[in-house]
């Protein structure tokens, strides 16, 4: 178990309910590690009946071998010119750098990135901000860079959005010994969502509004687990 991101509280309340947001440390996911070890490890003991274990797209990624040192990029042209364009923000590079706008466009395809900066280019004009990360889809928002507070190796690493979400969810949920609902979740400090999960359509807009401060951190926590339960 660990403490909150800091200044987070370990409880909120949620339409006249309240929940306990409990993050797990670990220690840091390696490319080759097998997730269904991990989860066994450090939640099976944890999870009760009736929970909801939340893990970060981040861990599902790199255990699909999603993740990639920057000396493994080579960026092209494109990649460079778009990169100057982006807005980074205090969460995260996003595709403001070379080697994840080179990702962006491995993942998404060059016209479909080319189309959304296209749009972004426009709709800034009239103060709209976001159209280029709507247009491109799912994949361009999921691919984190390099940041001063990544854990290593990962803060030299581009890591991408895990694949079929949703059917690691349901995995994940069947290797539980208990009955307990499973999410992927994408969380910061500005917002999060679900990527896939056990849950319907409003399970996961409750777990959005229950973990929208970001109780995990994405930081040297090293809390890429976590559980709600309800108090």
């Amino acid at each position: 178990m660990s403490e909150a991101n800091a200044g987070k509280a370990l409880t909120v309340q949620i339409d006249g309910s309240s929940y306990a947001r409990i993050p797990i440390r670990t220690r840091v996911v390696m490319p080759g590690d097998d997730l269904d070890a991990f989860i066994r490890e450090y939640a099976g003991d944890v999870v009760r009946d009736g929970d909801l274990l939340f893990v970060t797209e981040k861990i599902v990624a790199i255990t699909q071998g999603r993740s990639y040192q920057l000396d493994e990029i080579r960026p092209r042209r494109l990649a460079r010119f778009l990169s100057k364009y982006v807005t980074r923000t205090s969460y995260g590079i996003g595709l403001g750098m070379p080697e994840t706008m080179e990702m962006a466009l491995r993942e998404c395809g060059t016209l479909r990135i080319l189309l959304a900066a296209a749009v972004s280019a426009v709709t800034k004009l009239f103060g709209r901000r976001g159209d280029f990360y709507r247009v491109a889809g799912y994949k361009a928002r999921s691919i984190d860079g390099p940041t001063a507070h990544t854990i290593p190796p990962y803060n030299t690493a581009v890591v991408l959005g895990p694949e079929k979400p949703k059917q690691v969810a349901q995995h994940v949920q069947r290797l539980l010994s208990v009955t307990a609902e499973v999410a992927v979740v994408d969380i910061n400090d500005i917002g999060g969502n679900v990527l896939g999960s056990t849950m319907d359509a409003a399970g996961e807009k409750r777990l959005v509004a229950i973990l929208k401060d970001n109780p995990l951190g994405q930081g040297h926590e090293s809390t890429p687990l976590g559980i709600v339960r309800a108090v």
